[in-house]
């Protein structure tokens, strides 16, 4: 049976971050914040209303902010570093894995602006390989929430996770979904719709665009179970592998290059414990350019209809 998921408005992940933040300030005393120069920008300013005290602002110097963050934890405090998702991962990767991941520090890197939603800001600001960036240091939880809630739920879930977190979200207004106040449980995936068909695995953006591509399956007579692969790093192996054992095939979506990205994970996944034929839904070997979200998103092959398309031809491919 297909839920029908509905929103009433869209909102950016980004707000959602902030509002976490915000409520981890009134809630733990030993979360601060640090920012490189982008507080507006990434919704810190009601923290650094509230809190000030908890706030340092680095300016434009993201290397330095990592390396303060580090040495924050070692006198207690949980820091939260905020800037845009290229400059929180391929500027800073070297300050990232020697002082937080070799280490195992409590940091936490909050990361906006991802992908190819970013915009009209372009290819040298929308960095989409990020997710293979983290993924591969050792220790660090990677986390792509979907919408505003669960971002903001995966804000405030990630200030009692005790290590290194990598947490992505995005700049543009998207449905928002998903229950508000539902726990974010790092390293469990949700289904979102049972189906015996093909099991779609999404993250971040793409899961919206995967329910859109669900209900156009079952137009077709084709039953598709929808999973939203939030975490990526723990990921949720058993959820992974009972779909795919139901349905015999997969398609993985994100707004993230083909390569190290949520793809290759499940790839690993399936081919060594249940091989079956998976088509992905993700850049392909390429970089952004300015434009619209929505005229990117279709552009690079990350729309619903992508979504179809692959899951036709993985049905087809199967014994």
């Amino acid at each position: 049976m297909t839920h029908k998921y509905t929103y009433t408005e869209k909102k950016d992940t980004r707000s959602g971050f902030g509002a976490g933040l915000h409520a981890l300030g009134k809630q733990n005393p030993n979360v601060v914040a640090l920012c490189a120069d982008l507080t507006g920008s990434l919704k810190m300013d009601a923290f650094l209303k509230d809190f000030p005290e908890r706030f340092i602002q680095v300016g434009i110097a993201e290397a330095n902010m990592i390396g303060i963050a580090a040495g924050l934890t070692i006198g207690g405090k949980i820091p939260f570093t905020g800037t845009f998702a290229n400059f929180s991962t391929g500027r800073v990767y070297d300050q990232i894995r020697q002082s937080v991941a070799y280490s195992g520090k409590n940091v936490k890197i909050c990361a906006s602006h991802a992908g190819l939603t970013l915009g009209e800001d372009g290819a040298t600001h929308q960095i989409l390989e990020d997710i293979g960036l983290m993924k591969m240091l050792p220790g660090m939880v990677v986390i792509n929430p979907c919408d505003y809630n669960q971002t903001q739920a995966a804000t405030l879930a990630i200030a009692d996770y005790i290590g290194p977190v990598y947490l992505r979200f995005g700049r543009p207004a998207v449905p928002n979904f998903t229950p508000a106040g539902k726990l974010f449980e790092i390293g469990k995936a949700i289904v979102l719709n049972e189906g015996s068909d093909v099991s779609i695995f999404a993250t971040g953006h793409l899961v919206w665009k995967a329910i859109e591509a669900c209900e156009e399956l079952q137009a077709k007579g084709i039953s598709a179970e929808i999973i939203n692969i939030h975490t990526i790093k723990p990921i949720d192996e058993k959820a992974i592998l009972q779909s795919v054992r139901k349905t015999k095939c997969a398609v993985t979506a994100e707004e993230h290059q083909q390569n190290g990205g949520l793809g290759d994970s499940i790839a690993q996944i399936i081919s060594g414990h249940f091989p079956a034929p998976l088509e992905m839904v993700a850049i392909k070997d390429s970089f952004g350019e300015s434009g619209t979200p929505d005229q990117l998103m279709t552009k690079y092959g990350l729309d619903t209809i992508n979504i179809v398309e692959a899951a036709l031809k993985v049905i087809s491919r199967k014994n």
